[in-house]
């Protein structure tokens, strides 16, 4: 599966899936929170995994809301599995046992991430160092698959310094660690302050000596500088969201919305090739890594001015699709937070 993700740009090399949207925390700066989905049915998750095995997918990572919350996860990473595909997570960590631990070892977990915000929990993030230290020890001693800790900067953290003690924390037990830049509730950034760039660059050599991923991109990000680059959204990497629509990534749901049984070839053909608006500013580092692979090949155009009829037309019917699961009036579904036109222009 990796080698056809590599040599082909036919097939997607990450997909996410969110088998339920429901989670047990609720931090400030989340667009996610949902306290009260129920878990999507598991042969509708399993139809999800074989589908996105037709596509000779490379990995699928399950994320969420909290998707440990899922009461056949299990279930569900050994259906990807039995695909050839990689299976990760990315959960809150807050749920694991060291019985969990290893009937997440049975199932055939393969990588893990936990994102740590603070040191302490505060009215913004209860995702603490002082809370999880606990999780993170039983993983150590328990867990047979690679686990990444993910500390973060930017809009919201009020004190800096608790990333690079979660950074540190995580290369003394053994995981590999990493940054991420977030945004405010509403989606903008701001670039991070002098110190803020310190811990910023001590954290990315840490990552280096620790063997994990080195995000250029971010770089930039943390100067509130644009990348230029390529992504390739919507056809190397796909999101599907809990109602079974294909978005380009977490933060652009809406866009382009279809249902992933009508999700075709041709609009995956389409999305490698446009090149987003949205995408000079990004932080979504998943959606970065995987585009990197094909960062050198196929220029891509610049979006069409409008939406071909076929997409229009699925897009109007997943709106009406995604209103009605969420229990909104048609017309009133989820708006993505750059707006369409700016993808478009």
């Amino acid at each position: 599966m990796i080698a056809r993700g590599l040599l082909s740009t036919d097939h997607p090399v990450l997909a996410h899936i969110i088998p339920i949207r429901r989670c047990n925390l609720s931090c400030a700066y989340c667009n996610e929170y949902d306290d009260h989905s129920k878990p999507v049915p598991t042969e509708e998750m399993f139809r999800r995994v074989d589908w996105l095995a037709s596509l000779g997918t490379s990995i699928v990572t399950i994320s969420g809301g909290e998707p440990l919350l899922h009461p056949e996860l299990d279930a569900i990473i050994r259906r990807i599995r039995q695909h050839g595909m990689i299976a990760g997570m990315i959960t809150n960590g807050y749920l694991l046992t060291a019985r969990r631990i290893e009937e997440l070892n049975r199932a055939g977990l393969e990588y893990l991430q936990i994102s740590i915000d603070n040191v302490l929990p505060d009215e913004v993030s209860k995702k603490s160092l002082k809370v999880l230290d606990g999780k993170l020890r039983l993983l150590a001693e328990h867990a047979e698959f690679h686990v990444n800790i993910n500390s973060v900067l930017g809009s919201g953290v009020r004190n800096p310094e608790d990333a690079l003690a979660v950074a540190r924390r995580a290369i003394e037990l053994g995981f590999t660690s990493t940054v991420g830049i977030i945004h405010d509730h509403n989606g903008q950034l701001r670039p991070l302050g002098p110190r803020e760039q310190e811990i910023f660059r001590e954290i990315m050599r840490m990552g280096k000596r620790s063997f994990s991923r080195f995000h250029h991109f971010q770089e930039n990000i943390s100067r509130g500088l644009p990348n230029q680059w390529r992504c390739r959204a919507g056809a190397r990497y796909l999101y599907i969201c809990e109602d079974g629509l294909v978005h380009y990534c977490s933060q652009q749901r809406g866009y382009p919305g279809i249902p992933y049984t009508e999700y075709t070839a041709e609009h995956r053909q389409r999305e490698f090739y446009t090149a987003k608006g949205c995408a000079p500013l990004c932080t979504i580092s998943c959606v970065q890594q995987v585009a990197l692979l094909d960062n050198w090949r196929a220029p891509q155009t610049a979006p069409k001015p409008a939406l071909e009829p076929v997409l229009a037309a699925a897009a109007v019917r997943s709106a009406g699709a995604a209103s009605a699961a969420a229990g909104r009036p048609a017309g009133q579904a989820r708006e993505s937070l750059v707006p369409l036109s700016t993808l478009r222009e």
